[in-house]
């Protein structure tokens, strides 16, 4: 065996274009290589030129995968990170919107700020034996549900190929182009739009994905049907907040359809209080034309069972958000319901993760124990 490194991303270093095209065209030479790897990555730079350009034209275009740039995407609106997060192949690493303060428009934040201070005094309350700058944190993850989803608050690492940069763009051009102009694309397309001028240093005609008419796969583009076997889908509501946490199981697939007159979730250490419950309802109703993150929207997720095992095995946490984790136990109950005299294979499969929080599970061993412990992860308000 021989393993050598032929190609490797630096700090501050910027792969020209043509460069990448290039090494593209040498990877290409790969699948009819006559000699060894040495000589194939030596040859003249117009022959691996010429095998880039009709690599291009006859669509093979996986070779392009090769090549990857690393991304740093500054003050970007969430709903752009969910979008890219969204199509599969990339590695990110995002600022947290559940523990760092966010400075969002003015409406927005007068009503986070006022919002911090409730939940802090709520959550202490409630755990008063909590340390002060830790129920702040918590505070301000569940203020976060009040701002928008087009709020220019986010900062992630991106990286990803030279193929899925260009797919990524058809994508949106598409989008920009075919999908209708009603009120939430007029603020999506914008963004859309600046993304792409953005990036068009990397832009290669003939890479695009417009022989299978592909566009953004965020979007639900059908109804779906709940099923559950050895693969499974299932239906549920869920605010962007969540949407953006669950589409990080990348084996997993999920799409999200925004409705007509959405609902909003209400956290739940403040769900037993009514005046509290009435007014976050009306603080957070009053920015539903912004896409605050606690809008509802429907979520469709699908996968394999030992697929949903593995989100079992990072959800089901005590330090996992609140909302995701009481969605996956919710989850796994209907799973068992459905499985249990139609299937015993996979219920059988099932069970061991079925009893409560990760930290329960045969052989799990928790690296940083959370302060609920297996009893309390799953029946906590924060």
């Amino acid at each position: 065996m021989k393993v050598e490194i032929i190609g490797s991303t630096k700090p501050n270093f910027i792969l020209e274009k043509q460069e990448a095209i290039k090494f593209s065209g040498k990877s290409a030479g790969i699948c009819y290589m006559p000699e060894n790897i040495d000589i194939l990555f030596h040859e003249p730079e117009e022959k691996s030129m010429k095998r880039a350009n009709n690599t291009l034209k006859n669509g093979h275009h996986s070779v392009f995968d090769h090549v990857t740039y690393n991304l740093s995407l500054s003050n970007i609106p969430k709903i752009l990170a969910m979008i890219l997060n969204n199509e599969g192949m990339y590695t990110t690493s995002e600022k947290s919107a559940r523990y760092t303060k966010m400075e969002p428009s003015k409406e927005e934040k007068d009503l986070y700020e006022k919002w911090i201070e409730i939940y802090k005094k709520e959550i202490l309350k409630k755990y008063p034996d909590l340390e002060e700058k830790r129920a702040l944190k918590l505070a301000q993850e569940n203020a976060r549900y009040l701002i928008s989803i087009f709020t220019p608050a986010t900062t992630m690492e991106y990286t990803t190929s030279l193929r899925q940069i260009n797919y990524i763009m058809t994508f949106l051009e598409n989008y920009i182009k075919n999908e209708p102009d009603i009120p939430f694309n007029q603020k999506l397309k914008p963004v859309l739009q600046e993304f792409i001028n953005q990036l068009s240093i990397l832009k290669v005609d003939d890479l695009n994905a417009n022989v299978k008419e592909r566009t953004i796969s965020l979007f639900e583009k059908r109804e779906h049907a709940q099923e559950f076997g050895e693969c499974y889908s299932v239906n549920y509501y869920g605010t962007f907040a969540e949407y953006a946490q669950a589409q990080r199981h990348r084996t997993l697939r999920y799409q999200l359809k925004i409705e007509e007159n959405p609902d909003f979730y209400v956290p739940k250490i403040i769900r037993d209080n009514e005046e509290l419950v009435k007014e976050w309802k009306q603080d957070i109703s009053s920015l539903k034309e912004l896409y605050p993150q606690g809008m509802l929207v429907k979520i469709n997720e699908r996968g394999t069972v030992e697929d949903f095992v593995l989100k079992c095995k990072e959800r089901l946490c005590g330090a996992a958000q609140l909302e995701i984790a009481l969605q996956t136990k919710e989850i796994m109950d209907l799973y068992l319901e459905n499985v249990k005299t139609k299937n015993s294979s996979v219920y059988e499969y099932l069970k061991p993760y079925a009893s409560g929080a990760r930290c329960t599970f045969k052989g799990f061993k928790c690296e940083s124990p959370c302060m609920w412990g297996a009893k309390g992860a799953l029946n906590r308000d924060i």
